[in-house]
């Protein structure tokens, strides 16, 4: 789920059979989602999810308000300088976010989840050919390098060349997934449906 309204979490929180699994607070506002980490307990360990190092945002304080409500921290990868599309960005990106969080904040480890962005391939660009290995090794670099930390990433992305060819996307997120869970990645969202192969996969993991 994701959701930045405080009023409708609270409802929510309150509903015995939408509250079973932990709500993630989609929000760029540690404010603006603070009642998604403090509605009541038995939904589990909620999830925030912002992006790391924009320009004229607050890391430390950010990370430090989420710490405080015990939920996990959802890392993206962007910068200053925008979205990590290559390897070499995306593990940088990810590693100075890991030392900030773990070292400076005192954030655990095992509740940062690193979404090192999975983008379009086939799109008549060259220098998209390659996105979805950066992906996968930029994945197995983090498992490696990055103790405790887990790694998401958006799976239709992938195949959105194909809109359209639903047949098409599943393989694609089918053959993706089987790779990249492998390399260490342990979540995946997917668009309702296109979800075949993302379901027949991360059943595995």
């Amino acid at each position: 789920m994701a959701c930045g309204d405080d009023a409708l979490l609270q409802l929510l929180g309150s509903e015995p059979e939408v509250a079973k699994v932990p709500f993630m607070v989609d929000s760029s506002k540690v404010g603006g989602g603070r009642g998604g980490v403090e509605v009541p307990a038995g939904q589990g360990h909620c999830e925030f999810n912002f992006a790391e190092g924009r320009r004229g945002e607050n890391f430390e304080k950010r990370a430090a308000a989420v710490l405080k409500y015990g939920a996990r921290r959802w890392v993206m990868a962007f910068d200053e300088k925008g979205q990590a599309a290559t390897y070499e960005e995306k593990i940088r990106i990810c590693e100075r976010a890991y030392r900030i969080l773990v070292d400076e904040v005192g954030f655990p480890a095992e509740d940062i989840i690193f979404d090192p962005n999975i983008l379009t391939v086939a799109t008549g660009m060259e220098e998209h050919n390659n996105y979805a290995v950066d992906f996968i090794n930029a994945t197995r670099w983090i498992k490696e390098n990055l103790p405790h930390a887990k790694v998401s990433g958006g799976v239709s992305n992938i195949s959105f060349s194909f809109r359209g060819n639903n047949k098409v996307r599943e393989a694609m997120h089918s053959a993706f997934l089987y790779h990249a869970i492998a390399a260490g990645n342990g979540h995946g969202d997917c668009e309702r449906r296109h979800a075949g192969g993302v379901r027949s996969n991360l059943s595995r993991s």
